[in-house]
């Protein structure tokens, strides 16, 4: 495949290629629509977290108490996350994802 590179200078729109960028429908975007997609990008983001959270979990083969008590975490906190009501985040977006690379070696040490 053949990699083509464009310069845009942005005070030119001239200088976008054709088929790049549909200015019409950029500049018709209101802040209204912006604030819609990017509440539609977290409520997709929340549930792609439950998911990865429940597939993690399943693979290892424990039920929801069996695995709150293996890693530590309250049995409400993984309800939550695989109910898409929160997300993982720091340590414990972390250790799923341990979890799901090296599940063996990540139980053992827990």
């Amino acid at each position: 495949m053949k990699t083509v590179r464009h310069k845009i200078d942005l005070p030119r729109p001239a200088s976008i290629p054709p088929g790049r960028v549909d200015m019409a429908r950029v500049d018709a975007t209101t802040e209204a629509d912006i604030a819609r997609h990017i509440a539609e990008d977290e409520a997709q983001s929340m549930q792609d977290a439950a998911l990865f959270a429940q597939r993690v979990r399943k693979r290892l083969g424990l039920s929801q108490a069996e695995f709150s008590a293996r890693i530590h975490v309250s049995l409400d906190t993984i309800r939550n996350w695989e109910q898409g009501k929160r997300s993982p985040t720091g340590a414990a977006k972390a250790l799923l994802r341990i979890l799901d690379k090296a599940p063996e070696m990540a139980l053992a040490v827990l």
